[in-house]
């Protein structure tokens, strides 16, 4: 089988445009697939112990509350398997400090200064040692990570030219587009867990009542009709595109059921809708919460199966580039 790594950095709480957009798919096809919580890759920026902590241990709640099972995946957090360090440094011998200073990341966010961390410009590396140290085939990225994935492919490609082949070359997947889930308050942008104003904003943990409010003070138009029409009625199509994806029907048929009915009811059968389509995941969350046995337990299941395919792939590294064996 194919074998696919996805990677989610634990900054923020899972939207709805998280969830319907991308986990969603991982639990379609979460067989043979492997899922990290990159709690390394949080610490390139400053951040709070206690809070990385927290988000680590939130989000790896919110994907087993979503779907991920630990039976048929792998999911687990990147530091419980140390080796990934590892790689990481033999990895930093074959990258080149000019290829990591030309990645778009790096760029936006260092902007030239000296005193940003030498991990933000050596992220990638790290990246690429995440998807290498498990054998992976594809993965599944953004527009915005293809460049990572390009470069892991390069090191991993010098790293079997010049040692002979010991590293899988993963191949980058865009999946196709998922739900365009925007802003509440501002629906010509992309709902975000980092915007102004958390009102235009759901959450997967919101309550009932919050997500009743914030879809009743969603921007629409001066208008009555309910129509899907993008440039002249932004705030109505997306609330058709939530309601879309909450109820699983098509747009048109929404039109028609909804069109002449007023704002207000439309409104309120989108809040219903959305309250219902987030609820198994929102008690499934709390069940956990109140496990915490469970949860570490599913983490410790994923990271014993991911060590056994790391444990495999640095034996070959350390043998072909020279390292000498403990035993």
């Amino acid at each position: 089988m194919t074998r696919r790594f996805s990677g989610i950095k634990p900054s923020g709480e899972m939207h709805l445009g998280n969830y319907a957009g991308a986990v969603r798919r991982w639990v379609d096809l979460q067989d043979d697939s492997i899922y990290c919580v990159v709690d390394l890759h949080a610490m390139t920026v400053p951040y709070e112990p206690a809070e990385l902590t927290a988000e680590t241990r939130r989000l790896a709640m919110l994907l087993l509350a979503s779907g991920l099972d630990p039976e048929r995946c792998i999911l687990f957090v990147q530091s419980h398997v140390p080796l990934v360090a590892e790689l990481t440094w033999v990895l930093n011998c074959i990258a080149t400090v000019g290829e990591l200073r030309r990645m778009t990341q790096f760029k936006e966010k260092g902007r030239g200064q000296e005193s940003v961390s030498a991990g933000l410009l050596d992220y990638p590396v790290l990246m690429a040692a995440d998807i290498l140290l498990y054998d992976t085939d594809e993965v599944p990225v953004g527009e915005d990570q293809i460049q990572h994935v390009e470069l892991t492919r390069d090191v991993a490609t010098r790293f079997n030219h010049r040692f002979g082949d010991t590293l899988v070359v993963p191949k980058a997947t865009v999946p196709p587009v998922g739900a365009r889930v925007k802003d509440l308050q501002d629906p010509t942008a992309k709902m975000s867990k980092s915007v102004d104003s958390p009102q235009g904003t759901i959450l997967v943990l919101d309550e009932p009542a919050r997500i009743t409010k914030k879809v009743k003070s969603a921007v629409t138009d001066s208008e009555t009709e309910v129509r899907f029409d993008v440039g002249a009625k932004p705030g109505i199509s997306n609330l058709l595109s939530l309601l879309s994806v909450a109820t699983a029907r098509p747009v048109p048929e929404l039109e028609a059921e909804y069109g002449t009915g007023g704002y207000g009811t439309f409104k309120g059968a989108v809040a219903e809708a959305l309250v219902e389509y987030l609820r198994p995941v929102r008690e499934r969350y709390h069940e956990l919460a109140a496990d915490p046995g469970e949860v570490t337990r599913c983490l410790a299941l994923g990271a014993e199966k991911a060590e056994a395919i790391a444990s495999a792939t640095m034996d070959r590294v350390r043998a072909a580039t020279g390292l000498l064996p403990l035993r």
